[in-house]
């Protein structure tokens, strides 16, 4: 059964009850990652594995996700500051428990020659019902490895792009 969220914006990244925060450095440079993240919606899939499809809607305004688990999440982007920053939250889904969720990606150069690199940080905020808190709050170690294997995935996919 489909549920509309709790409508928060970007200052929920600070204030939400769960909250993690996780980053990693990957060699393509800023604005490719930025375009992966924010303009090739409907390749994720090919390197975050949990989402088995993506699209943008609503003139590029929104996204609907679908993960694994036949869950969806109807999305509305909050910031697209390229190529720094992209964050969306969570409006409508089916996905138990949820009350308000936001994500943003930072992206920060490693160095000062644009192609030496990115930092990759990604936070992930969330507001559920005790029980979900609790699940999400103890999911740390599967966000992280989710988080690492799709970053490694994207970074792979953008060397060879760039190679080709």
């Amino acid at each position: 059964m489909a549920r509309r969220l709790r409508p928060e914006g970007l200052e929920f990244i600070t204030t939400a009850p769960v909250r993690h925060v996780l980053a990693r450095d990957v060699s393509a440079p800023v604005k490719t990652v930025y375009e992966a993240l924010a303009y090739d919606v409907g390749n994720w899939p090919s390197w975050f594995s949990s989402i088995v499809y993506a699209r943008s809607i609503d003139e590029g305004r929104g996204r609907l996700v679908r993960v694994q688990g036949r869950f969806w999440f109807r999305e509305t982007i909050l910031a697209a500051d390229a190529p720094t920053a992209y964050a969306y939250r969570i409006d409508r889904t089916n996905f138990p428990g949820l009350r308000a969720l936001v994500e943003e990606w930072r992206l920060t150069p490693l160095g000062t020659d644009a192609g030496a690199g990115t930092r990759v940080q990604w936070t992930f905020a969330a507001d559920a019902v005790a029980p979900m808190r609790f699940l999400l709050r103890r999911g740390q170690r599967g966000l992280n490895q989710t988080f690492d294997t799709a970053v490694a995935n994207l970074d792979r996919q953008l060397r060879d792009a760039a190679g080709a």
